[in-house]
């Protein structure tokens, strides 16, 4: 069974190296409070782990993460049933 890591931006990187900086960016975030999903492998949590005082990570097994999306989409169909 696959894994995510759902990672969300919870500090500021104001004030911490341009590096740390440049590995928020890379992570994807644009916003803080801004979260994220990325495939559980080493690179992502070598870039987790020289952020780690910025970020908070989940482990999210990718079962639930489709369970949420069809979720969502089933939501979506019947908010537009009603509307018609």
């Amino acid at each position: 069974m696959a894994k995510k890591l759902r990672i969300t931006y919870i500090k500021s990187a104001i004030g911490y190296s341009k590096r740390q900086k440049g590995t928020i960016q890379a992570l994807g975030f644009r916003k803080l409070y801004q979260t994220v999903e990325h495939e559980d492998n080493p690179v992502i949590r070598g870039m987790v782990d020289k952020v780690s005082h910025l970020v908070d990570v989940d482990e999210v097994n990718v079962d639930e993460v489709d369970a949420d999306e069809v979720e969502k989409e089933t939501e979506e169909v019947e908010t537009e049933q009603v509307e018609e």
